[in-house]
C-alpha cells in the first residue's frame, strides 16, 4: 500500500507544479519536452548505472518501452487539445474516468476478484471523479465538433494504464522497474526533441526557465511512474490499484488546491469528495 500512497502524492504533486508553471509563467511545452530527458536520467540514477546499449536491444520490454514513450507525448498534446477546444474540465474527467479500461482489462484478462462491493465501489470512483473535477454550476459542456479530442483522451489515457499492468505483469523482471521508466522517458524526449526543432523554426526558443521547470517537474514525473509499477509489481489487482489511484489523486490535488492556491469548492466537489472516500474504501476492503 506504501507504493501506492507514494504514486498517489507524486501525480498531485504533478498537477501542483503545472499550477506554479502558470503562475510563473513557464513555457509548458518547452519544461514538459525537457521533463523527459530529466525523468529519464533519474531512472537511470535508481537503476545505479547507465545501462550497455546491448542491455536494452535484448530486454523483452523494449518495444512497450517505445510504445508508451510515444504515447506519453502524444497524449500530452491531445490533453493540450482538450483544455484548450473543450475545456480543463471535460480534459480532467476524460483522463481520469479512463480508469474503467485498465479495470475490464483486470477482469478479463487477470481473472482479477469481482463482487458487487467492488464494481459499486468502481461505479462510485467514475462519479466521484466528475463531481470532483467539475468547476462550475454549470452542466459539464462539450463541445461536439471536438468531441474526438475528449474520446482520444479517454481512450489513450486507458491503454497506456493497461500497458503497463501488461508489460509489469508478463515482460519487466523485479529491478529492471527503474530502466524500463527511464527508457519510457527517453522515447518521450527524442521525440519532443522535434518538436523543439519546430518551436525554433517559430523563434521559441529555450530558457532557463523552462529548463529549471523541467528540472522540479522530471522528477516526480518519473517516480509517478516507478512507484505505480511497483505497486503492481507487489501483486495489488489493477482493478484495486488503478480507481484508488485516480481517485485518491484527485483528492489530494484538490486538497492542495485550496491549501496552497485558496481554490474555492462548489456543492458539487464536496458530495464528489464524500462519494471518492466511500469509493476507496469499499474497493480497498
Amino acid at each position: 500500500m506504501i507504493w501506492l500512497i507514494l504514486s498517489i502524492t507524486t501525480s498531485s504533486l504533478l498537477y501542483v507544479i503545472f499550477k506554479y508553471f502558470e503562475v510563473f509563467k513557464v513555457h509548458t511545452l518547452h519544461a514538459i519536452i525537457l521533463n523527459y530527458i530529466v525523468a529519464c536520467v533519474t531512472g537511470f540514477i535508481a537503476h545505479g548505472s547507465v545501462p550497455e546499449v546491448e542491455q536494452i536491444i535484448s530486454a523483452d520490454w523494449l518495444f512497450y518501452a517505445l510504445f508508451l514513450g510515444a504515447l506519453f507525448i502524444f497524449m500530452f498534446n491531445i490533453m493540450a487539445l482538450t483544455s484548450q477546444k473543450n475545456g480543463l474540465s471535460v480534459a480532467a474527467v476524460a483522463g481520469k474516468m479512463s480508469l474503467v479500461i485498465p479495470v475490464m482489462a483486470g477482469f478479463w484478462l487477470y481473472e482479477e476478484s469481482i463482487g458487487w462491493i467492488k464494481i459499486a465501489g468502481i461505479l462510485l470512483a467514475l462519479s466521484s471523479v466528475y463531481l470532483t473535477s467539475v468547476k462550475s454550476r454549470d452542466r459539464l459542456k462539450f463541445n461536439t465538433s471536438l468531441l474526438v479530442l475528449p474520446i482520444i483522451l479517454f481512450i489513450g489515457s486507458g491503454v497506456i494504464d493497461t500497458t503497463l499492468k501488461y508489460v509489469e505483469k508478463t515482460h519487466v523482471l523485479p529491478g529492471e522497474e527503474p530502466l524500463f521508466s527511464a527508457m519510457c522517458f527517453a522515447t518521450a524526449f527524442v521525440l519532443g526533441i522535434l518538436i523543439l526543432i519546430y518551436e525554433a523554426t517559430q523563434k521559441r526558443f529555450l530558457t532557463i526557465k523552462s529548463l529549471i521547470a523541467g528540472i522540479v517537474l522530471g522528477i516526480p514525473n518519473y517516480y509517478s511512474i516507478y512507484f505505480i509499477i511497483k505497486t503492481l509489481k507487489n501483486g495489488m489487482e489493477s482493478s484495486v490499484v488503478y480507481p484508488i489511484n485516480h481517485v485518491g489523486t484527485v483528492l489530494f490535488t484538490s486538497l492542495l488546491g485550496i491549501l496552497l492556491f485558496k481554490e474555492k469548492l462548489i456543492p458539487k466537489n464536496y458530495i464528489g469528495i464524500v462519494v471518492a472516500v466511500a469509493a476507496i474504501l469499499m474497493i480497498a476492503f
